[in-house]
């Protein structure tokens, strides 16, 4: 579906982008991995168009930059940064499901799974909204419409862990029909989300691999917590992901998505010298 051939990109005399080649097939869940500045980023806007480039990138055989229109009906993309965009959020939903050729109902339906009150920001100025609001949003314009492609740069980076938990939901449901490229800086937040990790250090690809795909991403974890002393600070911190504290708040339980499991253990792991015992299992959804 995708296929990148020595493809370079040069700002000026810093070359970005070392000759990439790279095909990744539908079904594929890419895990787009590396530090800041290793040109992940540029990658992805070279992928959708927003870029010249030395070398060649498809998308089912078109060119981007020259088939900008076929290709963006094609892609679903959530941006790590949010664009300064004054527009109203309802005239934003609407622009969007005309670009795509789809109903602005799907999209707000999916703002509305993920806790979204759309009603209540429909004249307001998309950016206006607080930091989780623009990502909901965002996501919900990507998932409300049928992509063939979707591209996420840091996705759920904003999102409170009940949307998170939600939005793996969504994504699962488009598996198998669309390839997907979830970009971050780092692998534990996604690696439990895809079946291939692509790793990029200074404009190079120095890992492509497939790992197991054993994470349903609309599991559910259910989680109890023991501490040997009660703790404000962890008290806080485990509050933001739901969890009610008992015995003093030494006891906390709570349910986390499955594909958390490795940011929520390393979340524990700051407190490693107050943990006396934790309990994960699968709540049977």
């Amino acid at each position: 579906m995708i296929e990148f051939q020595g493809v370079v990109k040069k700002f000026r005399r810093n070359e970005v982008l070392k000759g990439i080649d790279l095909d990744i097939a539908r079904g594929h869940r890419v895990a787009l991995v590396g530090s800041n500045g290793a040109g992940k980023t540029t990658l992805i806007r070279c992928l959708l168009g927003e870029y010249t480039y030395d070398g060649r990138v498809t998308i089912d055989s078109l060119e981007p930059r020259a088939n900008r229109q076929a290709v963006l009906s094609k892609v679903g993309f959530v941006p790590q940064l949010p664009p300064p965009l004054k527009m109203p959020v309802g005239q934003l939903i609407r622009f969007a499901a005309t670009v795509c050729d789809t109903d602005p109902e799907r999209m707000i339906d999916v703002a509305t799974k993920l806790g979204l009150d759309i009603g209540r920001f429909m004249k307001q100025p998309f950016v206006k909204l607080s930091g989780g609001q623009k990502q909901k949003l965002l996501i919900a314009v990507a998932l409300g419409r049928d992509s063939e492609l979707l591209v996420l740069d840091e996705p759920a980076a904003n999102l409170d862990p009940e949307a998170r938990h939600i939005f793996f939901g969504l994504l699962a449901e488009k598996k198998h029909q669309a390839a997907m490229i979830i970009s971050s800086h780092r692998l534990d937040e996604v690696v439990a989300l895809v079946n291939r990790v692509v790793e990029m250090d200074q404009g190079k690809i120095v890992l492509d691999d497939r790992v197991a795909d054993l994470v349903e991403m609309a599991s559910k974890l259910k989680c109890r917590v023991g501490l040997i002393r009660k703790e404000d600070a962890f008290a806080k911190t485990i509050r933001e992901w739901g969890f009610v504290g008992s015995d003093g708040d030494r006891t906390w339980q709570g349910e986390i998505a499955g594909p958390d499991r490795l940011r929520f253990l390393g979340v524990l792991s700051r407190y490693a010298a107050l943990l006396a015992n934790i309990q994960l299992s699968e709540t049977g959804e």
